[in-house]
């Protein structure tokens, strides 16, 4: 309509094995398009290491995003760039070889549909959903963290380490109480 809302997206990048957020950013961009180099970036490899893989949904997959970040050897990008049905079929379940390479000069998103296709990417990519997913809903429903209550990018960016922290503390409890 003819209102202003003020809003922001937060990205968080979170560890496949721990599960912890371990790099986090909010933007004020509508949607998450330009967004992953940005957050790739926000990990803290002195800290965490080098980044190898990265899985994205297929709203952080663009051509030129996916590109520059497997530029110069950079980690493997697994995003989604087509939307698929959440409920498996009969073809889904059947066996089936890993497609053929594409040639080389075959274009970023035709690699990508190509990389999701294979045993390997498949099972790579299906790491997302029980990654970053839940930590999402553990911030909504668990920490009741539904909107931001500050103004302003700046402050807005703090509320978020404020609230990535709190999840990582809770993350890190519970990881110390698993046994060993």
């Amino acid at each position: 309509g003819s209102h202003f809302e003020q809003a922001y997206n937060a990205q968080a990048a979170v560890d496949t094995d721990s599960r912890l957020i371990v790099g986090q950013r909010v933007t004020n961009a509508p949607n998450d398009k330009e967004q992953l180099l940005p957050t790739i970036r926000s990990v803290p490899v002195e800290v965490v290491g080098a980044v190898e893989e990265v899985l994205a949904d297929s709203g952080f997959a663009s051509e030129e995003a996916i590109e520059a970040v497997e530029r110069d050897g950079g980690p493997t990008v697994y995003a989604a760039v087509e939307r698929t049905s959440h409920h498996r079929t009969v073809e889904d379940l059947e066996r089936k070889d890993d497609p053929p390479e594409p040639p080389p000069g075959t274009q970023t998103l035709d690699r990508m549909r190509w990389r999701l296709r294979t045993r390997a990417g498949r099972a790579r990519y299906k790491l997302r959903q029980q990654t970053v997913e839940p930590v999402f809903g553990i911030l909504k429903e668990v920490l009741g963290f539904r909107r931001f209550s500050l103004r302003g990018l700046a402050k807005v960016g703090t509320e978020w380490t404020l609230v990535c922290l709190a999840y990582n503390l809770r993350r890190l409890h519970r990881l110390q109480a698993l046994p060993a």
